[in-house]
C-alpha cells in the first residue's frame, strides 16, 4: 500500500524532510526516530545517480513514505543533465517510492513522469518554483490549470514572498482551490508563517530539514513539528497515538 497516499487520505498536514545521499542509513534511522512523515530524497543532489546507487538510497528509507525529487537547476535544483536521463531516473524509482515531484516547466518529460508514477500507484506532484517573486493570482491559476492538465495528483506552488501581500495571494490560491489538492509555500523570511499556517488552509505538505537548512524561510524539523502539533490538533492527536 502507498504509505504517503494513506497519510494524505487522513486529511491532516504532513511534514517532509529532505535528504541527499550523505550517510543514508544514519539519516533514515534518525528520520524514523524523529517521526518524520515523508522522506523527500533529493536525487538531484546525490553524489551519484546510477540506478544501483539510487535504489540503495531508497531502500535505506524502507518503512517511511518516500518522495523522489530530481529537481532541475532551472528551478533551484542540482540536476544539470539531460531530460532523457532525468526521465529514466524517474522511471527507475517510480516502482520503489510513494510519490515523485517534477516541475511543470519540464515540458519534454512531465507527462511521461506523471504516467510512470501512475503506472506504479505513486502520487504525482507537479511543481512550480519562483525564487524571485510571487506572481499575480491569474498567473498562478494558469500554473494550476497546466499542472492538472498533465495529470498532477497534487499541484505544488512555491514562490518568494517579499511582502504580506504575497502571502495573501498564496492564501487566496489555497482558499479557492476547490477540489484541487495543493502544496503552497512562501519562501523567504516573510514566508515562514506559511509553512506552519497554510496547512490549515489545505496545503498538504510542509517541508523542513534536519541539520543543514536548504531553503530560505524553513524552520528545522524539531521546531516545525512542535508548531504543527501546537496549531493543528488533528496532527497532534495522530502523533500522540503513534508515540503511545
Amino acid at each position: 500500500m502507498n504509505g504517503m497516499r494513506a497519510l494524505l487520505g487522513l486529511g491532516i498536514p504532513l511534514i517532509a524532510v529532505s535528504f541527499s545521499d550523505d550517510d543514508s542509513e544514519r539519516a533514515a534511522a534518525e528520520a524514523r526516530s524523529a517521526g518524520v512523515d515523508v522522506a523527500e530524497l533529493r536525487i538531484d543532489r546525490f553524489s551519484r545517480t546510477d540506478a544501483g546507487h539510487v535504489r540503495a538510497q531508497v531502500r535505506a528509507f524502507d518503512g517511511l513514505p518516500v518522495l523522489a525529487t530530481v529537481r532541475s537547476a532551472a528551478e533551484g535544483g542540482g540536476w544539470t543533465g539531460g531530460e532523457e536521463a532525468r526521465l529514466e531516473l524517474f522511471r527507475e524509482v517510480a516502482p520503489l517510492v510513494d510519490a515523485v515531484d517534477v516541475e511543470l516547466s519540464a515540458r519534454a518529460i512531465v507527462a511521461d513522469v506523471v504516467a510512470a508514477a501512475h503506472a506504479h500507484d505513486a502520487v504525482a506532484i507537479v511543481s512550480y518554483h519562483n525564487f524571485d517573486h510571487t506572481p499575480d493570482i491569474a498567473e498562478l491559476d494558469a500554473v494550476v490549470r497546466g499542472a492538472k492538465e498533465v495529470g498532477a495528483d497534487i499541484v505544488k506552488i512555491s514562490t518568494m514572498a517579499t511582502t504580506t501581500a504575497d502571502l495573501k495571494v498564496l492564501a487566496s490560491l489555497l482558499v479557492n482551490s476547490g477540489d484541487t489538492e495543493m502544496i503552497v509555500i512562501a519562501m523567504g523570511a516573510i514566508g515562514t508563517a506559511s509553512r506552519i499556517f497554510f496547512p490549515a488552509l489545505g496545503s498538504r505538505l510542509t517541508y523542513t530539514f534536519i541539520g543543514h537548512q536548504p531553503t530560505s524561510g524553513q524552520l528545522d524539523y524539531a521546531e516545525t513539528s512542535a508548531l504543527i502539533r501546537k496549531f493543528h490538533p488533528a496532527y497532534d492527536e495522530r502523533k500522540g497515538a503513534v508515540d503511545a
